[in-house]
């Protein structure tokens, strides 16, 4: 019987290698002959770089960068071969020949490493103090390695500062009414800044940004609407951000010669509206973030050589059938006739529609904080049960 183990984050709890380690461990114990292959997902945000790098057999380089409120984190990046990756992968990032016979790597960044909410404790959540400098800190890095191209995650962030921080670390200046600079261009200093200066590094390669947000930017489905109190913004603050967002982004439009319509891109409020500001500012493309992954971990033939595949994450609900990561990976194998077996810490009722075997592991009427605490324990206990 050969099983893949297919699991994303419980966030919280387990990170998703985690979790596949766990679940192969249990079931070694029940099924020795049983063949594991282990495939821990992503999502873009933590462990976007351990993930995909290891799948490459590549390293990681550690920096220490500014976090998102200040101070210094240290943030890992992957610089992987292009040998490393499949064709397909080549054909999304659009690497040719050329690139391919000069050896340069492919660079795999997070912004969450550098900007990420888990960075912060609860009581300094505040998206008008946080910045991604220290984010676009890893893309110099990389870009100083001498990489061919770059590929950002843009899950799990502290903040909502169009990318300006970014920005800020790969070059552009900001000025204002009398000429001054302005070093954090944070939110909150947005209402001093009159005008935009110098430029991104010119040496800075295509940054692919592998995001499934479909978010534009501003408005009832926008960044600060839809992510902003999940970072401590409070509603009353909404339209003043909302104002605040709309202008920074049409003087980085005007600046750079970009459209308005920009903003109306979907994926353009994914991170705070990170991707906004480095498809105006940097020239960077967006990307289906699972549809990256998926091609990188050739999901496609590792579920096709399953009789058995066993994923999960924390949450599996109606977001989880929109076509990325466990439900996709649920979805592929279905349609394969696969028996699909799908562990999560609370299973809605939509998601139990589906032709597959949905096992919730929180029992009735546990706490939020006792069942994330005992996530490793619940989880063994279900596939015990199952398998």
């Amino acid at each position: 019987m050969r099983v893949l183990i297919a699991f994303d984050k419980f966030k919280g709890s387990l990170g998703a290698p985690q979790a596949c380690d766990l679940a192969a461990g249990t079931l070694r114990g029940l099924h020795r002959d049983w063949q594991l292959d282990l495939c821990p997902l992503t999502d873009g945000g933590e462990g976007f770089v351990d993930i995909l790098t290891k799948a490459a057999g590549s390293q990681r380089l550690s920096f220490k960068v500014a976090g998102p409120r200040g101070g210094f984190v240290d943030a890992s990046l992957g610089m992987v071969a292009p040998t490393k990756v499949s064709a397909s992968v080549r054909h999304l990032l659009s690497l040719r020949d050329p690139v391919l016979k000069s050896g340069k790597p492919v660079a795999v960044i997070e912004m969450a490493a550098a900007s990420g909410l888990h960075l912060l404790p609860r009581e300094q959540h505040d998206p008008w103090q946080t910045t991604t400098y220290g984010t676009g800190q890893l893309i110099r890095a990389s870009v100083e390695l001498g990489a061919a191209a770059i590929l950002l995650g843009v899950g799990g962030s502290a903040t909502n500062d169009l990318g300006l921080g970014a920005l800020a670390a790969l070059g552009l200046e900001f000025r204002g009414c009398k000429g001054g600079k302005i070093r954090s261009p944070t939110p909150a200093q947005w209402k001093r800044i009159a005008r935009l200066d110098g430029g991104v590094f010119p040496s800075i390669p295509r940054i692919f940004i592998a995001c499934d947000v479909t978010n534009p930017l501003l408005g009832p489905r926008g960044a600060a609407t839809i992510y902003g109190p999940q970072k401590g913004l409070r509603s009353r603050d909404l339209p003043r951000m909302e104002v605040a967002m709309k202008r920074m982004a049409r003087l980085l439009c005007d600046y750079r010669g970009q459209p308005y319509a920009l903003m109306d891109t979907p994926g353009a409020g994914a991170a705070g509206g990170l991707s906004f500001g480095l498809l105006a500012g940097a020239d960077a493309r967006l990307m289906p973030g699972f549809d990256l992954v998926a091609a990188w971990l050739d999901l496609k033939a590792r579920i096709a050589s399953a009789d058995i595949v066993v994923t999960g994450e924390g949450c599996f609900d109606e977001s989880s059938l929109s076509g990325k990561g466990p439900g996709a990976v649920a979805a592929r194998a279905g349609a394969l006739g696969k028996t699909v077996h799908v562990f999560a810490g609370s299973c809605t009722a939509a998601a139990s529609s589906k032709d597959w075997h949905l096992h919730a592991i929180t029992p009735p009427g546990y706490p939020f904080e006792r069942a994330s605490r005992e996530a490793p324990e619940l989880l063994a206990r279900a596939l015990r049960t199952v398998f």
